[in-house]
Formats: C-alpha cells, sequence, structure tokens
C-alpha cells in the first residue's frame, strides 16, 4: 500500500509541478489577498468585541465596595468610558501591594491595578490605559468620598510594558491571522485534488491506475501529492511575499509572541495546514470520485465549499472562548480542528493537547480516504459489493434456457 501511494504520489507530483499551468498558478494568490485583507478587518472587530478590559481593585474591603457602588452609580453619565471593576484583593489599613506583579499573574482581562485608597489613589497599567482611565476614576473616587462634583482626588500613575488585556487582545489578534491565512491556502489549493480526478477519469487513467493498484493507495497517492505541490507554491508565495513585507519594514514583531513561541507556532501552522488540507482534500476526492464533467463538481462541491465557510465562523467564534465546551467542540470536530487548535496554540502554552488532536485528525483522514475509495469502487468502478448482482440458482437457469429460442428450436 504505501509503495503504491509513494508511486502515485511521485507520478502526480511530477505531472503537476512541470506542466505549463503550474506558473499560473503561482499566480492565484494575488486575488485571495484582497478578500484577506477584508477578512482581517471583520476579525479585527470580532477580537474588539471579544476581550473588554476590566480595572482589578487590591484595596481594603470597605474601599473596594465603596468604589465599585460609585462606579455603578455614575455608569449611565460615564457610558462606555466607565471600567469595569472587580476585586482583586482585600488588603488591611496600610498594606502595601505590587501591582505591577499582580499584572504579571495574568488573572482575568485585567489591564490595570487601582491601588491606594479613594482619598489617593493609584492607578497601574499600560500608559495608554491608564491615561485613558485616569479621569474616570478620580470620578468614581469622588463619589466614593461623597465629595460631588466640588473635589476630585488626584490619581497617581504607574505605567507597565504589559498588562493581562494587552497580551491577550494581542495573542487573540495572533490567532485570527493565523487562522484566516490557514483556511485561505487550504480553500484556495484544495481544490486541485477535484480537477484533476474528473480530468483522469475523463481519460480513463484512472481505470487502469485501479486496476493495477488498491483504491486506498490511488486516494493517499493523489492526496500527498497535491499537498507537496502545494507546500511548493506556499515557499515560492512565502518568499515572495516576506521579502516584499521586509522592503516595507513590516516583520512578526507587529503580532504579539503567541503561547507558544513562534518558531513552535509556525511548525504547528505547517502541520495543521497539512491535517486540514489532507481533510478537506479527502471530502473532494470522494466528490471528484462521483462527478463526471466540469459542471458536476461544481454542483457537487458548492456545499462543501459552503459548509466549510460555516466551519471556519465557527472555530473563529470558539477561538474567543477559550476552555468553553464551544471551544472543546471546535477542537473535536475534524473539519474545524486544524483551525481552533491553532488559535490555542496562540493562546495556550500547553504543547500536549495539539499532539493528541494531530492524532485524532489523521486518524479521520484515514476514514474518509477509506470511506471515498470503497464509494468509487462500489459507484464508479462497479467492484464493490453493491454493484455485485446475485447468482441464480441451477433450476432458475434451467427454467430459463428451455424457455429461449434456442432451447425450443432444439426440442
Amino acid at each position: 500500500m504505501l509503495q503504491a501511494s509513494l508511486i502515485i504520489a511521485r507520478r502526480d507530483f511530477s505531472a503537476i509541478l512541470f506542466s505549463r499551468s503550474f506558473f499560473f498558478f503561482l499566480l492565484g494568490p494575488l486575488f485571495p489577498l484582497i478578500i484577506g485583507v477584508v477578512a482581517g478587518s471583520v476579525s479585527n472587530k470580532v477580537e474588539s468585541a471579544a476581550a473588554r478590559p476590566v480595572l482589578g481593585l487590591a484595596m481594603t474591603a470597605s474601599d473596594a465596595k465603596a468604589m465599585i457602588a460609585a462606579g455603578k452609580a455614575l455608569e449611565g453619565g460615564l457610558g462606555n468610558a466607565a471600567p469595569e471593576m472587580t476585586i482583586i484583593r482585600s488588603v488591611s489599613p496600610g498594606e502595601k501591594i505590587d501591582a505591577a506583579q499582580v499584572l504579571k499573574e495574568q488573572r482575568g482581562n485585567i489591564a490595570a491595578m487601582l491601588t491606594g485608597s479613594p482619598r489617593a489613589p493609584l492607578l497601574t497599567g499600560t500608559e495608554g490605559q491608564i491615561a485613558q482611565w485616569r479621569g474616570p476614576v478620580s470620578l468614581i473616587a469622588a463619589q466614593a468620598l461623597g465629595n460631588g462634583p466640588q473635589t476630585f482626588p488626584e490619581v497617581a500613575l504607574a505605567s507597565t510594558a504589559t498588562s493581562t488585556a494587552s497580551e491577550r487582545t494581542g495573542r487573540m489578534r495572533t490567532a485570527q491571522a493565523g487562522q484566516t491565512l490557514l483556511f485561505l491556502l487550504t480553500m484556495m489549493l484544495a481544490g486541485m485534488v477535484l480537477s484533476n480526478l474528473v480530468e483522469e477519469k475523463a481519460n480513463k487513467i484512472i481505470e487502469v491506475l485501479a486496476a493495477a493498484v488498491p483504491m486506498d493507495a490511488v486516494f493517499f497517492g493523489k492526496l500527498f501529492a497535491m499537498l507537496a505541490v502545494s507546500f511548493v507554491g506556499i515557499a515560492v508565495w512565502g518568499s515572495v511575499f516576506g521579502g516584499a513585507a521586509m522592503l516595507s519594514g513590516q516583520s512578526l514583531s507587529m503580532f504579539v509572541t503567541p503561547a507558544v513561541g513562534w518558531p513552535l507556532f509556525i511548525a504547528l501552522g505547517v502541520t495543521y495546514f497539512a491535517m486540514a488540507y489532507l481533510l478537506l482534500g479527502s471530502v473532494f476526492l470522494t466528490i471528484g470520485s462521483m462527478a463526471s464533467t466540469v459542471r458536476e463538481v461544481q454542483t457537487l462541491s458548492m456545499p462543501v465549499t459552503m459548509s466549510q465557510l460555516v466551519v471556519f465562523f465557527f472555530a473563529s467564534f470558539a477561538a474567543a472562548q477559550q476552555g468553553s465546551m464551544l471551544a472543546f467542540a471546535a477542537e473535536a470536530f475534524p473539519l474545524s480542528s486544524p483551525f481552533a487548535m491553532l488559535a490555542r496554540a496562540a493562546q495556550d502554552g500547553a504543547v500536549m493537547p495539539h499532539l493528541l488532536a494531530l492524532g485524532w485528525q489523521a486518524v479521520w483522514v484515514a476514514l474518509f480516504v477509506r470511506y471515498g475509495a470503497k464509494l468509487f469502487r462500489s459507484r464508479v468502478m462497479k467492484s464493490g459489493p453493491a454493484s455485485v448482482k446475485p447468482k441464480r440458482s441451477l433450476f432458475a437457469r434451467l427454467a430459463r434456457d428451455s424457455g429461449s429460442p434456442a432451447a425450443t428450436h432444439a426440442g
């Protein structure tokens, strides 16, 4: 099986790579690039709605309750400028707390810390965030003291390099970018499997291959050949776009470093692309084996393409809810698993779940190919169990022969 698959893969890879149409195929990403820009703007809107920054309080119990009550009282007047506050730690009078250290502990979606007291509040966080909250916090502190609009406490500021909220927001942006790139590459490249199989069916080549080697080997060989061609195309596109990005002064620094680090994230991205391609390609192979013309291919593949869009949106929505049942469902469903797991790599540093996910996806690739080959044999090659006609009994054949014209003449 393995030897036959490698022979088919080498044959298809050489035939496609050295064809004249492969050059025009390399020009294809110029059009999806425009779609990628539009999808990126939509992802930014999803990201901004997914993570609302929170102001953590580390005060005495009475001061913290007074600040929260004052914030709720002024919520209508402040509108979106009112920070959402939560008590991180109750301290005793005179106790000092390292607010910067609390931010490094990554407790929830904490964007800044408020310490001290309503009379002398200290706001610690990133420079832009504390500058935005300085006025509302002073107003809330005045309300908590009962000063009304007469006097407002001076809010001291202590800036830090980063915070939990900014880091989570940045990692969410990295996850969305990785998912979008993975989806565009998969949808653009997986269609080659369809055209290749339909062309060989029209030329009767597939029948020769099916007579020489097992049909499972033909399917696996074609999948891995197309995957290898896809990697060649990605290498060319990556060199061109990477060089253009370097010349324009852009780099990966524009994205926040993913939780697993850039080297492992890129390696997982390549691996999850391979699994997503094999999963979708195996479905397309089954469709191509059932179609006889290009029109039939378009008709049958359209529902799969639209459903894949739904799968992508499902995985994108689940990426903003890590740890929930929805995220687990997206990671377990075979077709959405590569997208959901790549987003998880950007937000969670654990490595073992990726090993389990890759094994799970490989099992489904084998099942899809097995079912597609069986369906092709039974429906197209007419060699499966569904196409075997029941044998007639001896008496039925004698009765049939006796009623034939030749038997009557002989009688």
